[in-house]
């Protein structure tokens, strides 16, 4: 099994997903606006009008081919996201196209009609500003909004303090023809498109919301059933993969607690409780520091699963360290006057099929194969053997582990069906010091 990625990473991928996405839906509004401003500009200021007027006629022409720039600019990245070619750079460069558009068309109409560089904002092209801010709500990254809010506040200024000058200043007649009905007709316009646009991006964060609400509803629903292990695995390849299930090799840990009904029978119910729950907690606790995931509970039998890198030897691990941890326990109990408590603890490696397994209403990680049957069996063994540990050659050989440096003694092999030659075994006896998880070293047993 790969290691699985990263947190901080699958968030930085969806992001870019995300970024990537946004950018396409802004190519076809690109488009869109370009063909509603050309169509109300069409009719709010006629060719055969602009004939009249040689300012209007040059306007009109400075604004058609922006219009048609722009257009072009929204079908280029249109084509590029589309083919999977455009780059998360280029969402600076779109950035910066679209206040460049806003600007340049200003800053033409101030060269157009020669009037004084305060006049900037009663051209229509002043009221593409929203626009250009809603089109950066949509990308959703604040650094790009602030950038663009920036560079049109800079640019305003500059236009504003520096525009244009001509001896056609503030010439009455001029400014009366940015006053009249048809560019009022082209600033309602721009402020519609800029609502649509809005309302666009509202409905664009809200789909995003609901759809972030559903995948962790649904993941919170499948991991109360799941071990949290899984989470990570849920949300890569989702729960369909997951149910197709796949074979692999994996380390096998059984524990049992030794002559449990007989412990529990005289216990009160509320003791028994307790006992069973406290058991349950240094198990979890085991096997959550050793990365190992809990396959089920069976009244006091436990199966524990080791996948990934590292498998093998955090089975190990996780078996000395649950021999340590019970013993610790039972030293405490003898103290408080409780019966001791001990386990049988059976390790292997081999090769499993996992899965999730069940229906909507009930779902369940669950391994099968020879492996599992021979890790139960290993267990089972430690009561005739007078062993506290029994694992596998396979196991050890597999971590790389001297068995010797962790108390290991070699046992009898065994014969398993369908398995060609013997089982090799090696085992840790009740009365073996006790050893630390990841280290040769015996430690002391203290009262937990």
């Amino acid at each position: 099994m790969t290691d699985q990625t990263e947190p901080v990473g699958e968030v930085d991928a969806l992001m870019r997903q995300a970024a990537l996405d946004a950018e396409r839906l802004l190519s076809g509004l690109r488009m869109f606006v370009a063909l509603g401003l050309g169509l109300f500009f069409l009719v709010a200021v006629k060719p055969a009008d602009a004939l009249q007027e040689p300012v209007l006629l040059r306007q009109w022409a400075f604004a058609g081919s922006t219009m048609m720039g722009y257009f072009l600019l929204g079908l280029l990245t249109w084509i590029l996201s589309a083919r999977g070619l455009f780059r998360m750079w280029g969402v600076w460069v779109v950035a910066t196209a679209d206040t460049l558009f806003v600007l340049s068309g200003l800053w033409l109409s101030l060269m157009n009609t020669g009037l004084e560089p305060g006049a900037i904002f009663v051209f229509p092209s002043a009221w593409l500003v929203p626009l250009v801010l809603a089109f950066a709500v949509i990308r959703g990254d604040p650094w790009v909004m602030a950038f663009t809010v920036a560079v049109l506040c800079l640019g305003l200024a500059l236009l504003a303090i520096g525009g244009a000058e001509s001896g056609q200043q503030g010439r009455r007649e001029t400014l009366d023809l940015f006053l009249s009905l048809p560019p009022n007709v082209m600033r309602l316009a721009m402020i519609a498109l800029a609502g649509i646009v809005l309302v666009t991006a509202a409905r664009r964060v809200r789909r995003l919301l609901l759809r972030s609400i559903r995948d962790a509803r649904s993941r919170a629903n499948l991991t109360r059933y799941l071990p949290a292990q899984l989470a990570d695995d849920l949300g890569e390849v989702g729960l369909a993969a997951l149910q197709r299930g796949s074979r692999q090799e994996v380390g096998l840990l059984f524990v049992d607690i030794r002559g449990f009904t007989g412990m529990t029978q005289e216990m009160p119910p509320e003791k028994v409780s307790e006992f069973v729950s406290d058991y349950r907690r240094r198990v979890s606790a085991a096997a959550e520091k050793t990365r190992g995931i809990i396959d089920k509970f069976m009244g006091d039998a436990v199966l524990i699963v080791f996948e990934g890198d590292g498998a093998a030897r955090r089975c190990l691990d996780c078996g000395l360290m649950l021999r340590a941890d019970i013993a610790d326990w039972s030293k405490a109990r003898t103290m408080r006057g409780d019966a001791p408590v001990r386990v049988g603890i059976g390790m292997h490696w081999g090769e499993v099929f996992r899965g999730v397994v069940g229906d909507a209403n009930r779902l369940e990680y669950s391994v099968f194969g020879d492996a599992v049957n021979i890790a139960a069996r290993l267990e089972s063994l430690t009561r005739e053997m007078e062993m506290d540990v029994i694992a596998s050659r396979d196991l050890i050989a597999t971590a790389k582990a001297e068995a010797g440096s962790l108390g290991f003694i070699d046992l009898e092999p065994i014969e398993v069906r369908g398995r060609t030659g013997a089982l090799a075994l090696s085992g840790v006896a009740k009365d073996a010091p006790l050893r630390s998880a990841g280290t040769a070293a015996p430690v002391s047993g203290s009262s937990s």
